[in-house]
């Protein structure tokens, strides 16, 4: 067994205009001093990294690596959940998802398509540079819209959704492949990827791609009321990253799942800060530990109740006290009689 890494802190939710979280070299040292040791970075932020110098340029990884060391903190992951998202999109998204990508390719889908696959392939490259083996972020979704079966989908359209998300993933996770970088897909409502069927199908699509593997975030699976613990059971061998992020699910006589287009404060399922939830992180700390998982848990904060300040400065004590430093011997060692083939033969009579 492995222990696992961290505390770690995703920074996409706290940056800012504001000083400390207008730079990289302030926010680092933000967090450090708050008692995390990894950073995970929202590459979209120029703020945080030059994606396309980091993927260009060794020099520029290797001092940027120094600065956060000098600070404290090292790098996690890339995360790349936006370009991600724009890499297959509905169109009926597609004046909401434009604001994700670069100026000059909005309102033109196929066109922000390519830029974002090209920014996953940049993300690549500089995750190599940067000595990181795993990555996040998400799937994008052309199924989505007809999640629900009604009215009846037409025969074949999942199908064609799935091998259509395939094509246009399989030359992005061969980039990744070359790079030695696992690519870890958050399976969020929203997206194509969203449980562990829809990943399951998304694997025979692209032949069971090495590098297809999984950010497990159990808030996700809280609101879909999926059994998380039991997701660990089925797929450890995928996941290659942590966000540790609480929820809760408390139905009511008038909402359920889908909460009534509710806010987030008023729905039944909501994000909560780590520890105001309902998530056994006790429980998914030991099965990821039993599995060998190795890499950082990351705190991703995302609450409708409690403040971002107050929920970085609980998470990473949070996250410390549930790390466990596994053990590197058996408790009943000190009774063992050793190996010997004679004597178990004797002990069983043979």
């Amino acid at each position: 067994m492995k222990t696992i890494k961290g505390p770690a802190i995703f920074l996409a939710q706290f940056m800012g205009d504001e000083a400390p979280f207008n730079t990289l070299e302030s926010i680092a040292q933000y967090m450090a001093d708050l008692g995390y040791k990894g950073i995970q970075i929202p590459t979209w932020d120029a703020r945080c990294i030059d994606l396309k110098q980091a993927a260009e340029s060794k020099t520029y990884c290797d001092e940027y690596k120094g600065k956060l060391k000098d600070i404290g903190v090292e790098v996690t992951e890339l995360s790349t959940h936006l370009q991600g998202q724009l890499v297959a999109s509905h169109p009926t998204y597609d004046a909401m998802f434009d604001g994700f990508a670069a100026p000059e390719v909005r309102n033109n889908p196929k066109a922000r398509a390519e830029w974002a696959v090209d920014q996953l392939k940049l993300a690549a490259k500089a995750s190599q540079n940067l000595g990181l083996k795993a990555s996040a972020t998400f799937s994008g979704a052309l199924a989505w819209p007809f999640m629900y079966p009604w009215p009846q989908r037409p025969a074949g359209l999942v199908e064609t959704a799935f091998g259509e998300l395939a094509k246009r993933w399989k030359p992005i996770l061969d980039v990744y492949d070359e790079a030695g970088v696992d690519v870890c897909y958050e399976l969020h409502p929203g997206e194509d990827l969203f449980d562990g069927a829809t990943f399951e199908r998304f694997v025979d699509a692209v032949d069971g791609h090495q590098r297809a593997n999984i950010n497990y975030d159990p808030s996700h699976f809280v609101l879909q009321q999926l059994d998380y613990l039991a997701f660990i059971d089925l797929y450890h061998d995928r996941i290659k990253a942590f966000h540790v992020k609480d929820a809760e699910f408390n139905p009511t006589g008038s909402q359920g799942v889908y909460s009534g287009f509710a806010g987030w404060a008023d729905r039944a399922g909501r994000f909560r800060s780590l520890g105001d939830g309902q998530v056994d992180f006790a429980g998914i700390f030991s099965k990821l530990s039993q599995y060998d998982y190795d890499s950082w848990a990351v705190l991703e904060w995302e609450c409708c109740i409690k403040s971002p300040a107050q929920g970085a400065a609980e998470g990473a004590p949070f996250i410390a006290d549930h790390i466990i430093e596994v053990t590197t011997k058996a408790f009943d060692d000190f009774a063992g009689t050793g190996a010997d083939e004679d004597f178990n033969r004797n002990v069983l009579g043979l």
